[in-house]
């Protein structure tokens, strides 16, 4: 039965370009598709941090409700914000091909991209240089790598889509501000003075977006499963268990980045105190037909070697 599936989507520009994927790629195999905007709560509040928020599904339940309530027929999420235990009733449809996964640091401008330079090629002892660069996140798991690395930064909360955040950097005296470089790149939003942060380990599932739809609801599931990308739907299915079976919520000092490199899985971990002090870190590689249960291993093991100390420092955090 032909029929016009309903989209679900945040209002954001990002999270129309992504909806906006997802139609055009069911147009490609047959299917009519429409928009239908939602405000999410985590598009409402936007002074409040993040982890400070409850963050279970901020950006999720509004579409959720939404799906369940038959308003849509299909959701559209950035991966990494979705929880590791889905709504009950709502199934995953498909995950697209994945984008860049990585971090970028935005500079505020020249001066503070110099002043970034200096940090990172001169061998400076701590605490005796950049004691005064400060950096503007939201991410809980951004502060604490950041720390780790540079212990007496200052870290800023930074709310906002895409747009607002860059706008706040120029109004706000930051040196500079971390976000998703797929985000800035789907939009055409990089900006120039901007580096790769090689350093820091994605959030598991960066750059992955996905499409979840009702239970039993064949005709969509069969739908997106056209266009499911298997190789991503794997890479993310390790660092989604690896996140799960460490701490289980999508808002904690937590990264994970499966790749597929010459038909194995590499895959690399972490988990760091809320501070940055503490960090545990594992790396593993594994056949891709032996590869499904490679993140739930990996965060056994990671527990037994330390991870479990870090894991209960963030709980009780909370």
């Amino acid at each position: 039965m032909a029929t016009t599936i309903r989209i679900g989507t945040r209002e954001s520009q990002l999270a129309q370009w992504q909806a906006t994927e997802v139609k055009n790629l069911l147009a490609q195999y047959g299917y009519s598709a429409e928009l239908i905007l939602i405000k999410s709560e985590g598009d409402i509040d936007l002074q409040t941090p993040l982890y400070e928020m409850g963050v279970q599904g901020i950006f999720t339940k509004e579409l959720d409700s939404a799906l369940l309530n038959k308003r849509i027929d299909i959701a559209v999420h950035s991966l990494k914000d979705v929880p590791t235990q889905p709504a009950k009733g709502i199934q995953q449809a498909a995950v697209l091909k994945r984008g860049p996964f990585a971090d970028l640091l935005v500079f505020k401008n020249a001066q503070s991209a110099e002043a970034y330079s200096r940090l990172t090629t001169h061998d400076l002892p701590t605490g005796q240089a950049g004691s005064r660069f400060t950096i503007a996140t939201s991410s809980i798991r951004r502060k604490a790598q950041w720390l780790n690395k540079f212990p007496h930064h200052q870290i800023h909360n930074l709310r906002g889509n895409v747009n607002t955040r860059l706008r706040k950097l120029s109004e706000e005296n930051w040196d500079g501000a971390i976000l998703a470089q797929a985000g800035l790149e789907r939009i055409n939003l990089r900006p120039a003075n901007s580096i790769v942060l090689d350093w820091m380990l994605p959030a598991p599932a960066q750059g992955a977006i996905v499409v979840v739809c009702r239970e039993r609801d064949d005709y969509c599931l069969n739908a997106c499963n056209e266009f499911n990308d298997t190789e991503t739907f794997l890479c993310t299915k390790i660092e989604r268990d690896f996140l799960r079976t460490l701490l289980g919520g999508c808002s904690t000092p937590i990264s994970a980045l499966a790749e597929v490199k010459e038909n194995e899985i590499h895959f690399i971990g972490n988990i760091l105190s809320i501070d940055g002090k503490l960090k545990k870190s594992i790396e593993a590689r594994g056949s891709l037909s032996e590869s499904s249960d490679l993140g739930t291993g990996c965060a056994i093991k990671l527990l037994q070697a330390g991870g479990q100390e870090i894991a209960d420092t963030i709980r009780n955090a909370g």
